[in-house]
């Protein structure tokens, strides 16, 4: 199901858990919304400096329309974008692993060229553990308690970098980069 799609479903079956009457208009509203999520204020500097380091490739869990828009204020020509519409699944399937892994080696690149960088422990984390991937927590909740909207994982996965922000990668890249 196309992430706009999952959106409208998942806004009716809240607002039915909650006892509230919506029309499907407002659901499909819901589901459209993408287009309107601000990207973090951190990130369009960071992947524009990290551009210039490395191949930035998205392993996304909403569809092509939803990326394009978030794409646009990222403002970064990504190497490679895979997304659940492409993939036919959503993470943190091992699938959508599996799937951007089997095209990058088709670049060139193996486990080892590859730094899977990501919020969620839960949907990105434990399954690029279980798929060999090193990995670099964007822990952008740091401050805040719980998960927010994902789940707790139940074993907390090995992340062999851990930043509160894109910028704050970005940062320390160029301050090693200087040494």
């Amino acid at each position: 199901m196309r992430y706009s799609n999952l959106l409208a479903v998942v806004y009716k079956r809240l607002a039915e858990e909650w006892g509230e009457n919506v029309r499907w208009e407002e659901c499909q509203t819901y589901g459209q919304s993408v287009k309107h999520w601000p990207a973090f204020n951190d990130s369009a500097n960071a992947l524009e400096y990290l551009k210039q380091h490395y191949k930035l490739v998205i392993l996304s869990n909403v569809d092509n329309q939803s990326f394009a828009f978030s794409n646009a204020k990222l403002k970064v020509d990504f190497d490679a974008v895979f997304t659940a519409e492409d993939i036919g699944s959503y993470k943190p399937e091992r699938r959508n692993f599996e799937y951007m892994m089997d095209h990058l080696a088709l670049a060139g690149f193996g486990k080892v060229d590859i730094l899977h960088t990501a919020e969620s422990l839960f949907h990105d984390h434990l399954p690029a553990n279980e798929c060999g991937l090193a990995s670099c927590w964007i822990y952008r909740r740091h401050a805040q308690e719980g998960f927010g909207a994902t789940l707790k994982p139940k074993v907390l996965p090995k992340t062999a970098f851990r930043f509160t922000s894109l910028g704050e990668l970005a940062m320390a890249h160029q301050k090693e980069t200087r040494r």
